[in-house]
């Protein structure tokens, strides 16, 4: 099973940063888009993404990661082919609203498969699942810049024929049983019965992450990690450093967060609070190097680059096991989904305003730029601040059920110790 999802993880990794590693010099220069409208299509991709996350994370819990994978890869293929033909506005929101979608339902399909697995299991297997991520990031801009020569359909084409191979990947894994605890016994007279016991197991997932107040806190301190991680796809390429150092940019940002996994993954080392603070810590400073970083060309505009990149590249390396670790620890095993979805939710409600804001600062010109990268370092260090006055040991046992510890196999491959699935 993990190597099936390692492996859709690198399929549709390589075809997604191929194409957002170049989408908005593609805004910018191909299509003639301000600033404000860039940041308001790539919002709009998070914000229908993370508003989604708040009931799909349970609908995965509901109808199993099978469906559910595929079902994503699908709608993301098609959102692709949408990017890469529209030259209007409308076009490329609707472009915006699949890709929304199909991340939604993407994200917790694949961390349900992996929180379902034995403690020692699922560390190395989430490990392995951000390696691949960030191996095709590698790849994916230099991939992309190479089809980009044949225009941005032909490297949209590719993005999608790489989710349209991830949704046959998830068919490997053959039909999972249902997550979802204590069903309906008497059976449904009608479809729409059906239907409506579905949405009631839903909202109960929902709400009984809601009820867990200590997680809730955890979510709300924690919401400005994807505002962080999003941003500097953005900021690098508004900031003019050049293609060739957006690239680079990229490029070393996801090789250090590769290499910081095997090192999260011993000793269950993403499981501890410092963990996450750190992160935080480290993308603030990240930002604070761009901020000082020169526009103009030349070795004090590299050197800053560079900089820049490592310390953005430990912080998403540490922020993703962390944050992974902690929702698997607080939710009871049949509620991943909906936990997720509820730090989802709030993570990207502070993507999309965040933004925004952003946005309209560069548009702004004059210190507006200086001003957005000061703003998020400072998000960071509050975040990174607010963390620590948490005990997120125990973050997400405070009202509602007792939690029981995870696994409970998400698949029968995972039941019984098989890779293979």
């Amino acid at each position: 099973m993990i190597v099936v999802v390692v492996g859709v993880q690198l399929a549709i990794s390589l075809g997604f940063f191929a194409v957002m590693a170049h989408l908005v010099s593609h805004l910018r220069h191909d299509l003639g888009m301000l600033a404000g409208t860039i940041t308001l299509v790539l919002g709009a991709r998070i914000a229908v993404q993370y508003a989604l996350f708040l009931p799909v994370g349970a609908v995965t819990d509901l109808i199993g990661a099978t469906r559910a994978g595929v079902l994503a890869c699908s709608l993301r293929a098609a959102g692709f082919v949408l990017l890469g033909t529209a030259d209007e506005l409308a076009g490329l929101l609707g472009a915006a609203v699949l890709l929304g979608a199909g991340g939604a339902l993407f994200h917790p399909t694949a961390q349900s498969l992996l929180a379902g697995l034995a403690p020692a299991r699922r560390s190395r297997g989430f490990a392995a699942y951000v390696i691949a991520g960030q191996v095709a990031a590698v790849a994916g801009p230099p991939v992309g810049l190479v089809l980009l020569t044949a225009g941005f359909w032909v490297l949209s084409a590719a993005a999608a024929a790489a989710w349209a191979i991830a949704a046959v990947l998830f068919t490997l894994l053959g039909e999972e049983r249902r997550t979802a605890p204590h069903p309906d016994p008497r059976p449904p007279t009608a479809r729409w019965a059906g239907v409506r016991l579905g949405t009631r197991m839903v909202a109960g997932g929902v709400a009984e992450a809601l009820r867990d107040r200590r997680f809730v806190r955890f979510a709300v301190v924690a919401a400005p990690s994807t505002l962080l991680a999003d941003q500097i796809v953005t900021v690098v390429p508004l900031k003019d450093v050049g293609a060739g150092a957006t690239t680079l940019f990229f490029s070393v940002v996801a090789m250090v967060a590769t290499a910081v996994q095997p090192w999260c993954a011993a000793g269950g080392r993403g499981e501890r609070p410092w963990v996450l603070r750190s992160g935080l810590l480290c993308a603030a400073a990240g930002y604070l190097v761009l901020l000082a970083t020169p526009s103009e060309g030349g070795g004090g505009q590299m050197a800053g680059v560079l900089a820049a990149a490592v310390l953005n590249g430990l912080g998403n390396g540490l922020m993703q096991p962390a944050l992974f670790q902690t929702v698997t620890r607080c939710a009871p095993a049949h509620r991943f989904g909906a936990y997720l979805g509820v730090l989802s939710f709030l993570s990207g409600g502070c993507a999309f305003l965040g933004g925004l804001a952003v946005g309209r600062l560069f548009d702004a010109g004059g210190w507006g730029p200086s001003l957005a990268l000061a703003a998020l370092g400072l998000v960071a260090l509050l975040s990174a601040a607010a963390c620590g006055l948490l005990d997120l040991r125990h973050a997400g046992s405070g009202a509602g059920p007792p939690h029981r510890p995870h696994p409970v196999p998400a698949t029968p491959g995972a039941a019984e110790g098989s890779d293979s699935r």
